[in-house]
């Protein structure tokens, strides 16, 4: 396992040296603020868990999912360009169905492993309102820094911009100096499924966003949206969010055991855990490695961002085959909740209270 070599600090510039993300600890704090939340997730884990274990999928062929970009900007710098966003809209359709060209660079050992998570992105070309729309808000504003803790970014009231209808739209912010409730500087944050409309969606630092313009290196490429959205989605990071220990659980079978997140570029084989020979998924899209070192899910993570789709996610995206066809074309899936009778003692215990996450 690769691991941070130098002293934690506040970092003097906007965008971390690693990669950072606050979304276990957006979780934890919804689950001690918010009525209801604990149930919400609870009940999310558990028809997952009901979902796999049956083999079904209530959708077939791949879903187009509907994006808001929300553009928060203090300066013509973080003011990105369409083209910016563009590049991110295709990376993040390259990373969903396994057409990245990088995923070639998955070591042998873990080739086999690589699944298509059949989900696609467009920019929402019509608004709540029924009117034609690019799928981009750009709002000014003099509010420093955005926090994961309070969620300001979220909302005209405190300097950033409303969300859309999260049930219609995956709303997606992007904006400068983001920094966690302790004050770190990130890279993102998402919301899991179950959460409050008004907050639910992912944000993104403008310098880690998409492939051009103000995209920085090391994170350049675009692949802190993928990890952000695979949240969004119901995945958790892949070494189970228990710290440095080797008993947190990601609920994936095919995600080897792993004692905390992977920084930088590491080389195969990483070990930790007792994995060996093969080592951590550290070019997961959810550890915490540079952005050139990440480039694959799971099929067992496809399946749980699929669940996702079946159930909590149920209202947003059109779903059809995954040959292109127009969206005009495509129709929803039904039934939504055709696992509602599955037997209850098919339920599977959740695997660790929600409350014992650690941040990341």
């Amino acid at each position: 396992m690769v691991t941070k070599t130098d002293k934690v600090e506040e970092f003097p510039n906007e965008a971390p040296l690693y990669r950072s993300c606050a979304t276990s600890e957006v979780n934890e704090r919804l689950l001690r603020t918010v009525e209801g939340y604990a149930e919400s997730r609870a009940e999310i884990e558990n028809r997952t868990a009901r979902v796999l274990d049956a083999q079904v999928a209530l959708r077939t062929g791949c879903t187009q999912i509907p994006v808001v970009v929300h553009v928060v900007y203090r300066n013509a710098t973080e003011n990105i360009a369409n083209s910016q966003i563009d590049s991110q809209i295709s990376v993040l359709n390259a990373d969903f169905r396994a057409t990245n060209a990088d995923k070639a660079s998955t070591p042998t050992a873990f080739q086999a492993l690589i699944g298509d998570a059949r989900v696609t992105f467009k920019l929402a070309t019509t608004d709540p309102d029924g009117n034609p729309t690019d799928g981009i808000t750009r709002t000014s504003t003099t509010t420093t820094p955005f926090n994961s803790d309070t969620d300001n970014v979220k909302s005209a009231a405190t300097g950033g911009a409303d969300a859309w209808p999260s049930d219609r739209y995956l709303n997606l912010w992007v904006c400068g100096n983001l920094r966690s409730g302790s004050g770190q500087s990130l890279l993102g944050y998402a919301q899991f499924p179950g959460g409050p409309t008004a907050t639910d969606g992912v944000v993104v630092i403008h310098s880690g966003f998409g492939t051009t313009g103000t995209a920085a290196a090391p994170f350049k490429l675009g692949r802190t949206a993928t990890h952000e959205i695979g949240h969004w989605l119901n995945l958790r990071h892949i070494w189970g969010d228990d710290g440095t220990g080797c008993s947190g659980s990601d609920f994936v079978a095919d995600t080897p055991n792993q004692g905390g997140p992977n920084y930088g570029t590491p080389t195969f084989p990483s070990s930790s855990c007792s994995n060996g020979p093969n080592g951590d998924l550290f070019m997961n899209y959810m550890d915490y490695t540079d952005d050139t070192a990440m480039f694959m899910f799971t099929g067992g993570q496809a399946d749980r961002m699929q669940a996702a789709l079946d159930g909590p996610r149920s209202s947003i995206g059109v779903s059809g085959p995954c040959l292109g066809k127009p969206v005009k074309e495509f129709v929803k899936d039904q039934p939504k909740d055709g696992v509602k009778d599955f037997p209850k003692d098919g339920a599977k215990d959740i695997p660790r209270p929600y409350g014992e996450l650690s941040q990341g």
